[in-house]
């Protein structure tokens, strides 16, 4: 069952080329993307790499190891090997087989009969042997309340994901009623629904993954409809509070006395409560009586953390959750009784932690291909292009004599940058513009040359609001930001994002970036992502890795040299289209 015009090659390594260039290669990069990841992305071949991460969110979501294999057959050129069918049908029949279950007072963590021995091998390890309770019988262990996560945690890093169907705790009532202007996309009644299940022990905690643009607040609102409880929730920054409390009003019942932002100067709570991050995990000042403290707890050094078990919440939602701190992390794991719903536009982590998110939020409920939503015209479509320039010869001497330390940023820093950006406004003058990037100095004198603001975290929150205010009516065209713009913009009308520098290889990054854009245009304009790369540096390697992300979702970057916008001649303007 293969074809050698197909456009898949199956390695027994569990790695799998995708020939780009083939007719059916967009059809076979759908068919798989649900249970692989995207680990290179040369022009021609990309490599995908079925991982048992991958595999446990496909089944978690429903899909059959029948369908994967069925998949890889339809598009492989040659035979897929034997062990990469066993193997998937392997991996996935793990999803299942170890259950948490409710059991009075405390809970059981189970296995049917023909697993007790499984259940006899994994109770001997030393991490988890701690965490449980009496052996109730061959097949049960009991298990506190307070180590539910713990559990899903170590037991995941041994290769057996546990299916949570232990319940949740009721919050307090939420009376909570969606606005009759409000017009929620099917999409997102799906995801929404697909986090809940109707009430049901599967649902209840879980990630949706839809990209920047797309609505995932609106998601969150209607999840927040469903449960009708008390709700926390967790985001990055001030900007992402405010416009969440901005949606809450404009789409619900909910008024002022209804939502709250707990801030430093605020501490207040109410039937739905904003928090950042940030605040949460804020550490108290030591003295030295804490250091001279025998046992610190988490709540001791982070006294906020007292939030998560203050209220009867009966929902928690975290928005950007791929982002989450390892204290919140920790705090999670102590919260399981509560319903969870992560949302975010990519899963994720550059620290392989993505683990903690599938076993402490849940695992992926809902998906969807960006592009998919592009072709139905819910998110804007997007051209991408990589400008790669040269260092001038003084800097290209200073480049080869630094540390490794200091080389990214050297490039990154390219002062031939700020021509080149010139030279693009100049192209797409009038159009609503953002400059991003990862370095201060840089982006000052950037914000000298143009003549436009620039807003870095030292900005006030108050400055912050008018400018993006002041770009939203347009009477701003341009706004120059630091990596306070990679989240929580609600800018609709930007058309064209320059990112001059990046934090390194961030697939997260990329993606948060090209999302500023993403919000469907009034009159159906496309968007314009330029990344500006200094050729022959460490950047042109990192730019490769930060486009892999985008790539899986089905952009393609456009590798255009400084000279097609330094010499007018060289440049074709259909080039860009």
């Amino acid at each position: 069952m293969f074809d050698p015009n197909n456009p898949l090659i199956v390695q027994a390594d569990r790695s799998i080329f995708l020939e780009t260039f083939n007719d059916r290669a967009e059809a076979a990069r759908a068919a798989i993307a649900s249970f692989t990841e995207l680990e290179k992305s040369p022009e021609h071949l990309h490599t995908y790499r079925v991982t048992p991460l991958s595999l446990w969110n496909a089944a978690s979501a429903g899909l059959k190891s029948e369908a994967m294999i069925e998949a890889l057959q339809r598009f492989a050129k040659f035979p897929v090997p034997e062990n990469i069918m066993t193997d998937i049908q392997d991996l996935v029949s793990r999803w299942g087989r170890v259950k948490l279950l409710e059991a009075g007072s405390q809970l059981a963590l189970q296995v049917q009969d023909k697993d007790a021995s499984l259940l006899l091998e994994l109770a001997k390890q030393k991490r988890v042997s701690p965490l449980l309770g009496e052996r109730l019988s061959n097949t049960v262990y009991s298990l506190p309340l307070a180590n539910r996560g713990l559990i899903k945690q170590e037991l995941l890093e041994l290769g057996w994901p546990v299916e949570d169907l232990a319940g949740y705790s009721d919050g307090l009532e939420l009376a909570l009623d969606l606005a009759t202007a409000l017009r929620v996309r099917d999409y997102q009644h799906q995801a929404a629904e697909a986090f809940f299940l109707g009430g049901s022990k599967q649902g209840g905690s879980g990630v949706v993954v839809l990209p920047p643009g797309a609505g995932k607040t609106v998601v969150g609102i209607v999840a927040m409809h469903m449960v009708k409880q008390r709700t926390l929730i967790l985001t990055t920054n001030r900007t992402s509070v405010y416009q969440w409390q901005r949606e809450l009003l404009d789409k619900t019942s909910l008024g002022l006395d209804d939502v709250t932002d707990y801030s430093p100067t605020s501490k207040k709570m109410a039937a739905v409560t904003l928090c950042t991050y940030q605040m949460l995990t804020s550490r108290k000042r030591r003295s030295k009586r804490d250091d001279d403290a025998s046992e610190q707890t988490l709540f001791d050094n982070y006294p906020h953390m007292q939030l998560f078990k203050q209220q009867d919440w009966g929902l928690i939602i975290y928005d950007e959750v791929h982002l989450l701190p390892a204290p919140i992390f920790r705090m999670t794991a102590e919260v399981q009784a509560r319903r969870r719903l992560g949302l975010t536009a990519t899963l994720i982590r550059e620290d392989g932690r993505e683990g903690d998110v599938f076993s402490l939020i849940g695992p992926k409920r809902f998906d969807m291909p960006w592009k998919d939503l592009e072709r139905s015209g819910w998110i804007a479509t997007a051209h991408c292009s990589e400008v790669r320039l040269r260092l001038p010869e003084d800097e290209r001497l200073s480049y080869a004599l630094a540390e490794n330390s200091l080389k990214f940023r050297i490039a990154a820093e390219n002062p031939n940058k700020r021509l080149l950006l010139i030279k693009i406004l100049d192209f797409h003058k009038n159009q609503p513009t953002l400059i991003i990037g990862q370095y201060l100095d840089q982006l000052a004198l950037i914000a000298q040359d143009l003549d436009a603001p620039l807003i870095t975290g030292e900005t006030p929150q108050s400055e912050r609001e008018r400018l993006f205010q002041a770009f939203r009516e347009g009477g701003l065209k341009t706004l120059v930001l630091s990596k306070v713009g990679n989240f929580a913009l609600d800018l609709p009308d930007a058309q064209v994002l320059i990112q001059v520098s990046g934090a390194f290889g961030s697939r997260q990054e990329e993606a948060q970036r090209l999302g500023r854009l993403l919000r469907p245009k009034s009159q159906q304009e496309i968007a314009y992502f330029y990344s500006l790369v200094s050729r022959e540096t460490k950047e042109e390697d990192f730019a490769h890795h930060r486009q892999l992300f985008l790539t899986e979702q089905g952009y393609q970057y456009r590798i255009m040299d400084e000279a097609e916008w330094l010499e007018p001649k060289a440049r074709n303007s259909q080039n860009l289209n």
